[in-house]
């Protein structure tokens, strides 16, 4: 009878590529996961692993086992969501992965409500980028996930995730107090930002490289007829907040990032009012879990709480 966490472990290895990837991914030590794997060859009768240097590569037999388990790990998750379903208790551990923007002006709310009605479900708040955050949800490593999609910017999609939709977030520019956006309150307006071509001239903060916000920021700079002078990279929206607040930057910001309160720096809307698109995703197997239902409800409350 081949084991349920060990085929797993068997994913987490195909996916990962090292013994010590998994262990770190898991917090056990490489030496179990390399028995727990030993265990499960015996089992299947068959050599499912073989290295190569560091890493380790599946067999055609391992293969063959990773794409029937996952149908398998899928079923007995639905089978325990079902079963939960019956009981009609919200219980349990939901280990919930969040981008900063969310976790800032989102989740504080949802986690008050979720105290006062279901005390004895545990949430687990991990901060991670949505492209990473939905592929650790599909390897379980990770039950639910708020993710985002930017303007002309798909977000990967899997088969085995679904996606229910959050709020549509407005994306405004963010200038310096001294550069007062057209239609604001202030003075003469001579070294106003009314537009992306007009701050143009001006230091950006930026999110890191390689993410989504960071390219749609690039590309809306670039439509705009220019090449941003990106002087500070941090993936801290306090910290771009601070620059543009101190005069050092500009930056492109979120609505969300302010939790409903009144934005600390001028905003300028732009041309086409550019929204992203925030989602939440789980996997089909356990969307119907009373635990993960319960957060999804109580985040929407929490997302129209702050509109």
């Amino acid at each position: 009878m081949l084991d349920l966490k060990r085929l797993s472990l068997l994913r987490e290895v195909h996916r990962r590529g090292t013994l010590h990837a998994v262990a770190r991914a898991l917090s056990y030590s490489p030496s179990t996961i390399s028995q727990q794997l030993s265990l499960l060859e015996r089992e299947a009768g068959v050599a499912l692993l073989e290295r190569a240097g560091r890493r380790v590569h599946l067999t055609a037999a391992g293969q063959l086992l990773v794409e029937r388990s996952s149908a398998l790990l899928d079923e007995f998750e639905q089978l325990e969501a079902d079963l939960v379903a019956a009981s009609g208790t919200v219980t349990g551990t939901v280990r919930l992965a969040v981008f900063q923007s969310a976790a800032l002006g989102i989740v504080p709310r949802a986690l008050s409500l979720l105290a006062q009605e279901h005390p004895q479900l545990r949430v687990e708040i991990t901060q991670r980028e949505p492209e990473s955050a939905l592929d650790e949800v599909w390897a379980r490593t990770f039950d639910l996930v708020i993710a985002e999609e930017y303007p002309a910017h798909s977000a990967p999609l899997r088969r085995d995730l679904d996606r229910v939709p959050l709020v549509n977030d407005g994306l405004r520019l963010g200038v310096p107090p001294g550069h007062v956006p057209h239609g604001a309150a202030g003075g003469d307006d001579a070294q106003g930002i009314r537009s992306m071509g007009d701050a143009s001239r001006m230091a950006w903060v930026m999110e890191p490289r390689g993410t989504a916000s960071r390219h749609w920021a690039e590309q809306q700079c670039r439509l705009a007829g220019f090449e941003p002078d990106v002087r500070f990279e941090t993936a801290d929206l306090q910290a771009h907040i601070r620059l543009v607040e101190t005069g050092h930057a500009v930056a492109l910001l979120p609505d969300l990032v302010w939790a409903g309160a009144e934005p600390r720096v001028p905003l300028v809307t732009l041309d086409a009012d550019p929204h992203r698109s925030v989602f939440t995703a789980a996997r089909v197997s356990s969307a119907a879990r009373p635990a993960i239902v319960a957060v999804r409800e109580t985040l929407s409350r929490a997302v129209a709480s702050l509109i």
